[in-house]
């Protein structure tokens, strides 16, 4: 009784020929049974015999390609069931059996399809058309000849057609059939769309950037029509326990007809052995566990991953893209004194507009996430890898690497140092020269994801026992992110090869997991007993290997795949000790001969269904974390909004503190006072805002007595320092601060500024719980 594939017109057709074979085998029971009643016992065995024959032929058919498979073929027991009870007179009980297999296969039948719904849906979605502008006329043409920086048009209600960039000032689009998120997102002009995104608001113009075949919505296509046409899961789980069932079952028949001298008795107990809650329950499972990880964006490509997901223990990572975020972000700001960070951040991003380098596009989304007004350039010539020149507001700007700004600017002491620090902390620097003057420099680096330290801890809670990090970076930068995030195992300055051997040796301790993104990781997802690969935009090569893909960049979502794993192969073992202890215990009843095969066969009826109810509770799996109460999204969003919108603060914060003891006094004494306005006008009236009004609700859908009870702790340290700094800013004299007061200012802003970035991230890690 093989399990059919997932693809949907295989699934019509099977469905089709089961439903007709259960109608065949109940109307065949039925009309049996009147005549028997009626006195025609001759006829009603006919009956019962041509009710048999349509589910006998299924049964055949399946047993030929399972020997032809080299598979157990345990189909045999039901085959003997059926055919011994025609046989030995038995029609009614042949029969019944022949109910009590087509209704399983229908039952199966209804199970994947049910299971099957996320996965056709993506294909369901697939858009066939796109709307291009040609000539400055809109035309609809085949998605196949849309080319990139085609400027193309999506209507409300349309499927993103490829990958590309947003031209309008904004889009809201249903990411669901993506990533699992029903709640719509917003995207701005200039950032990336996903093919495969519904356009859930007003029509909005975009850019392509890419073709059809290599968006991001056709990798997902093709990825999930190779998991529905692969094998279908019958699982090495039920082929572990066939290999000793079937065996025992055949040796306990021959047995009770040796002992007794009656054959019927061998069939009784053949009929209570037919393996139903074996060879349906574990694949029904199994099924609705991938269904239930597709939901949430989770694409499994067989059942035999999602077994061996169950199963892992060791947990290898690469750190670019997984643990971090893949991308550069700003991070800090060098300033000469005389030049506010915000107005180095500016001048750079006026000119990076100009240019397509990664780097350039997230120092424009810095500038643009503070709201800083940014200038045209004019004049810009950019050299490849190396920096911009140009004007900007009239003057002569240079950006980029050192050795590209000091060429033609001079080299302050500061920016040496700068150099050794980047050194030393991993990423890359941007420096700005206005002529010929450098006046500041910005670091980038490709920061932790917020959601990777609970994501790890979830990770160990969730049975995971030793965490490695993988990586082709120096290591004392490894080392540092290790440390930060809690792994037990660095490995730095790894080539893919070294990659795959790390693994290798992994498996002597257990299963294992690699969870990667990039085409160099392809070989250690190959190779690891489980490979997860991070986000459908990643590499083909690697979503390829993979047997896991993540179609949304979240590490959580392999937390949720592992628990729905591990609780789908808890169900499907509890599906099988459900069945065949009662099954087992029913064949030594009929061996004892206290149980006809008719009765026999009605009882099977119920342990199958008992088995497979049980099987079908895999399709209710809950998420790993989940809240009766959620932030909404417009909380989530003005939540994120409030600190980006105090990034400036933070900005002048660190700026102030590093550079206090080296400014001249009347710039000090102007600058801490400019700091003690922000402090007292926009820090602190958000942190209260956040004691009076968010807390309380956060507390709510939290639980417990006073879940915030450390973050309020918190807020009275800051709102002690606040009113400090505030204290000694206004006793300054104009002719600047002492010498002891500069110390004491600057010990009041050092720690201001590290319990702000800490309580920061606090904030958000718990505001993410709840999102």
């Amino acid at each position: 009784m093989s399990t059919p594939n997932l693809g949907v017109p295989l699934m019509k057709f099977n469905w089709s020929g089961n439903l007709l074979t259960l109608i065949a085998s109940v109307a065949g029971m039925i009309g049996g049974a009147g005549l028997y009643w009626s006195g025609n016992h001759e006829l009603a065995g006919k009956i019962w015999i041509a009710g048999t024959l349509p589910a006998l032929v299924i049964l055949l058919r399946s047993i030929v390609r399972s020997l032809m498979r080299r598979e157990a073929g345990i189909d045999i027991l039901a085959l003997f069931s059926i055919s011994g009870a025609i046989l030995l007179g038995e029609y009614l009980t042949g029969a019944l059996i022949a109910v009590m297999l087509a209704s399983g296969r229908a039952l199966e039948d209804y199970a994947q399809q049910r299971a099957g719904n996320e996965m056709s849906a993506l294909l369901a979605n697939a858009p066939k058309t796109a709307n291009r502008f040609d000539d400055g006329e809109l035309v609809q043409v085949a998605l196949d000849m849309v080319k990139p920086y085609d400027r193309l048009l999506v209507r409300s209600g349309e499927v993103v057609p490829v990958d590309g960039s947003l031209t309008s000032a904004l889009a809201v689009l249903d990411e669901s059939a993506l990533t699992g998120e029903s709640v719509p997102v917003e995207r701005k002009s200039g950032e990336l769309l996903r093919s495969g995104a519904l356009n859930a608001a007003a029509p909005f113009e975009m850019r392509a950037t890419s073709t059809s075949a290599d968006s991001t919505y056709a990798g997902i296509v093709k990825l999930v029509a190779a998991a529905q046409n692969s094998k279908a899961p019958a699982s090495r789980l039920a082929d572990r326990y066939a290999l000793w069932f079937l065996p025992a079952s055949l040796a306990l028949a021959g047995m009770a007809w040796l002992m007794s001298g009656n054959p019927v008795r061998a069939l009784a107990v053949l009929v209570v052995a037919t393996p139903c809650p074996l060879i349906l329950a574990v694949p029904i499972a199994i099924v609705a566990g991938m269904s239930s990880c597709a939901r949430r964006g989770v694409l499994i490509k067989g059942g035999g991953a999602l077994e061996k997901l169950a199963q892992a223990k060791i947990l290898f990572f690469d750190k670019t893209g997984t643990l971090t975020g893949g991308r550069a972000r700003l991070v800090r700001i060098e300033a000469e004194p005389d030049i506010s960070q915000g107005e180095v951040l500016r001048i750079a991003a006026s000119l990076d507009q100009m240019s397509g380098h990664v780097i350039a596009a997230a120092v424009v989304a810095a500038a643009r996430e503070r709201s800083l007004p940014l200038s045209v350039p004019g004049d810009v010539s950019e050299k490849g890898g190396a920096g911009l020149s140009g004007l900007v507001d009239g003057r002569r700007v240079a950006i980029g690497s050192w050795d590209y700004v000091s060429a033609s600017a001079n080299a302050p002491d500061w920016a040496m140092r700068f150099l050794e620090q980047i050194g030393e902390e991993g990423g890359s620097a941007v420096f700005v020269a206005v002529e010929g003057r450098l006046i500041g420099a910005l670091q980038m680096a490709d920061q932790i994801r917020l959601e990777t330290p609970r994501a790890l801890r979830m990770l160990r809670r969730a049975g995971i026992e030793r965490i490695v990090m993988l990586t082709g970076d120096r290591r004392d930068i490894a080392e540092t992110i290790g440390a930060s995030i809690g792994v037990d195992d660095v490995r730095s300055e790894q080539t893919p090869a070294e990659k795959r051997a790390a693994i290798e040796s992994g498996r002597a301790m257990g299963t294992t997991l690699m969870v990667g993104d990039g085409i160099n990781d392809a070989p250690a997802l190959a190779v690891a007993d489980v490979g997860i690969a991070m986000g459908a935009r990643g590499a083909a090569a690697s979503s390829e290997a993979a047997d896991v893909v993540l179609l949304v960049d979240r590490l959580d979502r392999v937390v949720e795949a592992l628990n729905t794993a591990r609780q789908v192969r808890q169900i499907a073992v509890q599906s099988v000790i459900i069945g065949m202890g009662l099954s087992i215990l029913a064949m030594l009843v009929a061996a004892l001969g206290y149980l006809p095969p008719l009765y026999g066969a009605a009882l099977q009826e119920i342990i199958d269904v008992l088995a497979i109810l049980n099987a079908l509770r895999a399709l209710r799996i809950k998420p790993l974390r989940v809240s009766h109460y959620t932030l909404t999204e417009d909380q989530q969003r003005h939540l994120r909004a409030d600190h980006e919108q105090l990034a400036p603060v933070l900005e002048q914060l660190s700026f102030v503190a590093g550079q206090l003891a080296t400014m001249p006094p009347d710039m000090a004494v102007k600058s801490l006072s400019e700091l003690d306005a922000m402090l007292q006008q926009r820090l602190l009236p958000h942190e209260k805002a956040d004691e009076a009004d968010v807390y309380p609700v956060v507390s709510t859908l939290l639980g417990g007595d006073d879940p915030m009870a450390a973050m309020s702790r918190t807020h009275q340290e800051i709102f002690n320092l606040g009113r400090q700094i505030s204290r000694l800013v206004k006793t300054l004299p104009l002719s600047g601060p002492k010498i002891e007061s500069l110390h004491e200012l600057q010990r009041y802003l050092y720690s201001l500024d590290a319990i702000l970035r800490l309580h920061f991230a606090q904030e958000e890690e718990i505001y993410q719980t709840l999102a």
